[in-house]
């Protein structure tokens, strides 16, 4: 029986909060002040149109906001936006992507800017609960609003398009009459990309909390150094990032300082703080941005319903979250090419005492040499999708909407290198333990290294012959998500 219920009130909803509903289908319910600024909102919004122009109610979108649009056929108006703009492309997007715009759009409603009625927040929360779903499509955004996203939702809350999943014998929400200005508020929004780099965060963030563990063990495995990780090493070069990675370090090696079998490691090693930490830090810059745009009240225009006016602006545009998550592929890129030099080292018999490659005994045994291979392939996958969303460029609707962040790529680009990742950093923990078993060298039970070898050895097949290695790597890349809670 589910007990928890996430109350979306457009203020103080996190990231970690849209990755439970989204993946976990956690209920959702609607904060009573929330609806009540929304509704003041759209009372207001309808009250200012009537005096004064505003952009996408009594006007035209893009370059046609030259254009009256007649009052009389405001609704018709708004029918024919999410009509024209429901241009997506591509495949759907799946289930929980889809779960995560619902979710940040409905509390994104909550923050009462948009002049968009309630009712379309009630009616996301109610697909939400209901397993519903709208089928939305993949590309179509460029970063400075999910317009065709939000117009085939907009279609299906409107009872145009229809809802797709749900719960057997649980109907989808009633469809919600389409009013004056309402299209233009439900899609100012960037809600499909902000859920997207949610997921991204999310999975980001559990492999690098599981990363160290997996650079605990190989470091045992190969008789290495503490002192990279000494407390006065990082007070006299005090970078946020490195130093919580190295005191993790020491964490989970318990505090021990084995006699290391060398002067100093390899970079792979030796630099773990400085490489890793950065990416933790990048990482942390995104749950912030992602804090600001969940609980924003970003659509053009603005209603200030207090002050009784409109605000157009470029709120919606979303280069502080592209260039967030730009950043985080760039940093998770550094810190797997640290994952591959450590396996390098591990299929080395100058770094283990054993055989090449960890093999068994048979005379030209292969071992783990696949694995290098492996990892190495899906690093370039990771580094084709670090390459900046940013760096592009697009003048579109006649050349009145002149820059693009291209969040929408970056978002999409970082959970394709969050995938990649784990591939790397799961090649080193299947050769990690495996050196660990061949030298006998079992790390104390006590500590957290400890724990997290008998974990893994109790899962991964202890069998020293060659055989295929595909289904210790797919165990080794669901044990990470258990690592990062040790």
């Amino acid at each position: 029986m589910r007990l928890r219920t996430i109350t979306l009130d457009g203020a103080r909803i996190g990231p970690a909060d849209i990755v439970d509903i989204a993946r976990d289908g956690v209920p959702v319910r609607l904060a009573a002040d929330g609806l009540l600024r929304a509704a003041a909102a759209c009372t207001a919004a309808g009250e200012i149109a009537r005096r004064r122009p505003v952009y996408g109610r009594t006007t035209g979108v893009g370059a046609n906001r030259t254009q009256d649009v007649a009052a009389a056929e405001g609704d018709a108006h708004g029918l024919r936006l999410l009509r024209s703009h429901a241009g997506g492309a591509g495949g759907p997007v799946p289930a929980e992507q889809a779960r995560a715009m619902m979710a940040v759009r409905a509390n994104q409603i909550m923050a009462g800017g948009a002049g968009l009625r309630p009712a379309f927040a009630e009616a996301l929360a109610v697909a939400l609960n209901s397993g519903h779903l709208p089928q939305v499509h993949e590309i179509g955004a460029v970063g400075t609003g999910d317009l065709t996203a939000l117009a085939e939702t907009g279609l299906t809350l409107i009872g145009e398009r229809p809802w797709t999943g749900g719960r057997p014998g649980v109907p989808p929400p009633a469809p919600v009459a389409l009013a004056a200005g309402d299209a233009l508020a439900l899609c100012s929004s960037s809600a499909l990309t902000i859920g997207q780099a949610a997921l991204a965060w999310s999975q980001a963030t559990t492999l690098l909390r599981a990363t160290p563990v997996v650079a605990a063990l190989t470091l045992l495995a190969v008789d290495g150094g503490t002192e990279p990780y000494d407390a006065r090493v990082h007070a006299a070069r005090p970078h946020p990032g490195a130093v919580a990675v190295a005191a993790e370090m020491r964490r989970l090696l318990g505090g021990a300082a084995p006699v290391p079998a060398r002067v100093q490691d390899p970079f792979g090693l030796r630099c773990l703080p400085q490489v890793h930490g950065p990416a933790v830090e990048a990482a942390a810059s995104v749950e912030r941005v992602l804090g600001v745009e969940i609980n924003a009240a970003a659509e053009n225009p603005l209603v200030d319903a207090a002050g009784g006016t409109v605000l157009h602006h470029g709120g919606f545009h979303q280069a502080s979250l592209g260039l967030a998550l730009d950043h985080l592929r760039v940093a998770l890129l550094h810190t797997a090419h640290l994952s591959a030099a450590r396996l390098a080292a591990l299929v080395e018999p100058a770094f283990t005492g054993l055989r090449p490659f960890l093999a068994g005994p048979a005379a030209g045994s292969s071992g783990v040499m696949i694995l290098e291979y492996t990892a190495n392939a899906a690093l370039a996958e990771l580094r084709g999708a670090a390459s900046p969303a940013a760096l592009g460029h697009a003048v579109l609707s006649r050349g009145v909407e002149e820059h693009a962040s291209f969040a929408a790529q970056s978002a999409r680009q970082t959970l394709r290198a969050a995938a990649s990742y784990r591939l790397v950093v799961a090649c080193e923990l299947v050769a990690s333990v495996r050196a660990l078993r061949l030298r006998g060298a079992v790390p104390a039970a006590a500590t957290p290294a400890g724990e997290a070898y008998a974990r893994a050895a109790a899962r991964l097949d202890p069998r020293e012959e060659d055989r295929p290695l595909t289904p210790d790597i797919d165990t080794a890349a669901a044990l990470l998500e258990s690592f990062a809670t040790l």
